[in-house]
């Protein structure tokens, strides 16, 4: 579907993209993950045939980057928000850009319908909401049946019930047989519909492969609230002779599981307190998110 070896991209002095290798299957709702300043726009960028990258190669659909007039048109894309005429309506604005595209006209209306704005596509873009009209340039991306979609920031500036219609829009479309690279920084959101991962920073891949996957390397961790506090230590010791470590964290112990089963290590240690005489007040599970073991990587903490 997609793939990218040593390919980078210099601007006089500075290196935005740094001999990224990397690979997108087909079918995947990829997330792609990197702090302000990666790279992640460069890349998708090039993959576009927006900027010319200063060295390496790529394939999109089976074609190369040096090519890209023999794949865009495969291709959607909304980069950094849609710049649309607020003076035509959202049907007019998407009948434009279908004969600018060479795409059909008649494909409006049904694009208009898999983003939610049927009932809207009648009324001005400049009335539309910041998440109507980012679901108009996904419209728009959509005009000529793309195998694979570029978002970059698709939920950026909107409100919780925004990020909510773009989450299931871009579930819905991938269901359709499409892969999706989409770039944000809210990565609870992308926790939702992602089920592959790309990981930049500093223009370099620092991780690619199944979400599952990633977000579960730093393993599990038990959370502990001794009734009294005077019985913390006590309790590290129980949890100690059960073969754990535990780090006592202000009024409580967190206890990292690694490969141990979680449920299973929650009984022993709770069976095993009982057996003490300790009462627990609070005895959790707290399983990594795709964002805590992020934190972690770019933290520099093992992952």
């Amino acid at each position: 579907m997609l793939t990218t070896h040593n390919l980078t991209k210099r601007y006089g002095g500075r290196t935005a993209v740094d001999g990224l290798t990397m690979e997108l299957p087909r079918g995947v709702v990829a997330g792609f993950i990197g702090p302000n300043g990666a790279g992640k726009t460069t890349t998708m960028a090039m993959l576009l045939g927006l900027v010319r990258p200063t060295a390496g190669e790529g394939t999109v659909l089976g074609r190369s980057l040096s090519h890209p007039e023999r794949y865009v048109s495969r291709v959607g894309a909304l980069l950094e928000g849609p710049a649309l005429w607020p003076s035509l309506t959202g049907h007019e604005n998407l009948q434009v850009l279908a004969r600018l595209g060479g795409h059909d006209p008649r494909r409006v209306p049904e694009v208009l319908r898999l983003v939610g704005l049927a009932d809207r596509g009648g009324d001005r873009f400049g009335t539309y909401s910041l998440g109507m009209k980012q679901r108009l340039g996904i419209a728009a991306a959509l005009l000529g049946e793309p195998e694979l979609l570029i978002l970059d920031e698709p939920t950026n500036g909107l409100d919780p019930a925004g990020m909510s219609d773009m989450r299931d829009l871009i579930s819905r479309l991938a269901a359709e047989d499409r892969s999706v690279l989409v770039s944000s920084h809210l990565l609870g959101e992308l926790e939702q519909v992602c089920d592959w991962l790309l990981i930049i920073e500093q223009g370099r891949l620092a991780y690619a492969g199944p979400a599952g996957e990633f977000a579960t390397r730093s393993g599990a961790e038990l959370v502990l609230f001794p009734a009294e506090q005077a019985d913390l230590e006590r309790l590290a010791t129980v949890v100690a002779n059960e073969g754990l470590a535990a780090e006592r964290a202000g009024d409580h112990l967190v206890v990292p599981l690694g490969e141990r089963d979680p449920r299973l290590a929650a009984a022993t240690v709770n069976r095993a307190a009982a057996n003490a005489g300790l009462l627990l007040a609070e005895l959790r599970i707290d399983r990594p998110t795709l964002e805590s073991t992020y934190l972690r990587m770019i933290e520099g903490e093992p992952a």
